[in-house]
């Protein structure tokens, strides 16, 4: 696993304490994934409702808050496969 997957995993984590309603997948290509779901945040590559995938310095971005993720998707930098709903509830979750 990589240094960005872990370094994410604690930040994400911290923003989502209390779980997610929902499972989510962060996939970051060349590092590689992150879940999202009630449990918690792990790095991982399971089958999820929504799978959102962009480079590492996008995903930086956005977690570092800036960039917004409407605004990556909009651009082109944040690919979003599955549930758009909960792809938004994580957005603003991710502020």
């Amino acid at each position: 696993m990589s240094q960005m997957i872990d370094a994410a995993v604690k930040v994400l984590s911290e923003k989502l304490s209390g779980g997610f309603d929902g499972v989510a997948k962060f996939v970051i290509p060349g590092e590689g994934a992150i879940m999202l779901d009630a449990t918690g945040v792990r790095a991982g590559d399971d089958e999820a409702d929504v799978t959102l995938t962009a480079e590492a310095d996008v995903f930086r971005a956005i977690l570092d808050g800036d960039m917004g993720a409407t605004m990556a998707f909009m651009s082109g930098k944040l690919k979003v496969d599955g549930s758009m709903g909960l792809a938004m509830k994580l957005g603003s979750v991710l502020g």
